[in-house]
């Protein structure tokens, strides 16, 4: 692991420990490119650390904070979000400075509690509420709350002197932190992540991106990922797509397969072809092959998607359960479907994924189905041109 520095005003830095060791955060998703556990510390008449880190950084990170604290102990430590990713060493920092005040809501306090029994004596809590101040010199925090983003107790910070908003799990994406970092490479990586870990709480977020819009935020420093500055509109437009449960691309088709013995993805390559022949953009991905999480990110930026699975014991092809299942979780909604089944002596696919599909919001499955007997043959070729058509004309 390696500590990466973002100076993010003359008073603000940002200490990030940059883990390529993980393999699955929260123990579900990949992540080829690492993760980022973000810190930040605030100088002023009174010290502020904003929230800690994983217990897996916590030697890279303890060491790099006293570096950066040179011998003085911090006023306060305030915590945005009790997730062990970023709480895993309140009571360590507590118990190194005795004389640190930890800020949080009532439910902070209750959940460390949970974690850290007895770590957090009552005089060292400073309980703060919706809308309150913590004046540390120049520097003011406003605190927001920010209920089921992604946790009950979440809360926001905006730092008003110099329009920083500590936006806990906000805004965070997977990925190390490193020079470069901008929009374009960006967006991908917080798609993933904000769709998987965040996408059950659209309405919250949305709830949360009001409040913002009432203030004048210049930089936004996320617990995972680059702190954010520049031109944001891009950043809040995303977001505001995402929590909407809209498409990025209304146009843009996901054509997902989850094949046995490869027939059924081979039909699903061939509806691809002539859906790219009809003008349609078409992402393909094999739910036997790729993880769940990157197809829910890509169902969520298409508009559109074709569902191509196989029979198995009367019962839909495990891969595809499991993606439908997580497409549920995550309040996906608001698309148009067409679906594709294979099975040798009874079909059963489409039926089942219809009815997985009407569990969703707004699903439009279309009209026209492919039925397959083992492979696709030309003799198929007019039921896939009808659901073809259908699909790129809705």
């Amino acid at each position: 692991m390696n500590v990466y520095k973002t100076n993010v005003t003359d008073s603000i830095l940002g200490i990030s420990v940059n883990d390529t060791t993980l393999d699955l955060f929260e123990s579900q998703y990949p992540v080829p490119g690492g993760v980022s556990y973000n810190s930040y510390l605030i100088r002023d008449e009174k010290t502020a650390v904003m929230d800690t880190v994983d217990a897996r950084a916590t030697d890279a990170w303890m060491e790099a904070l006293e570096v950066e604290l040179a011998g003085k102990a911090p006023d306060y430590l305030v915590v945005s979000h009790v997730e062990p990713d970023h709480s895993a060493n309140v009571a360590r920092l507590a118990a190194k400075y005795p004389a640190m005040q930890v800020v949080g809501n009532a439910k902070t306090f209750a959940y460390l509690e949970n974690f850290f029994p007895g770590a957090i004596e009552a005089g060292r809590r400073v309980t703060v509420k919706d809308g309150d101040t913590l004046s540390l010199g120049s520097h003011t925090l406003h605190f927001v709350f920010a209920p089921m983003v992604h946790w009950p107790e979440v809360m926001v910070s905006y730092e008003s002197s110099e329009k920083v908003l500590f936006s806990a799990d906000g805004f965070g994406r997977f990925g190390v932190v490193a020079e470069g970092d901008s929009f374009a490479n960006w967006a991908d990586d917080a798609r993933r992540y904000f769709l998987n870990i965040v996408g059950k709480y659209g309405p919250q977020v949305q709830a949360l991106l009001k409040k913002a819009a009432g203030l004048d935020i210049a930089q936004i420093c996320p617990l995972h990922g680059p702190v954010l500055n520049g031109d944001l509109a891009p950043y809040l437009s995303l977001y505001d797509t995402w929590s909407s449960y809209k498409p990025e691309e209304p146009a843009a088709i996901l054509v997902a397969s989850a094949s046995i013995h490869g027939h059924t993805r081979e039909a699903a390559h061939k509806m691809a072809e002539k859906l790219r022949a009809a003008g349609a953009s078409v992402t393909e991905m094999d739910l036997t092959r790729t993880d769940v999480s990157y197809a829910v990110a890509e169902a969520f930026r298409c508009g559109k998607m074709v569902l191509a699975c196989a029979t198995y014991d009367g019962f839909l092809f495990p891969p595809m359960e499991t993606f439908l299942t997580h497409l549920k979780t995550k309040n996906f909604q608001g698309r148009i479907a067409g679906l594709m089944e294979n099975g040798m002596w009874a079909p059963m696919a489409n039926k089942l994924m219809t009815a997985e599909l009407a569990g969703m919001k707004n699903i439009t499955v279309c009209e026209h189905t492919v039925s397959i007997r083992g492979a696709a043959h030309p003799c198929d070729d007019a039921q896939m041109d009808a659901l073809a058509s259908e699909v790129v004309a809705r």
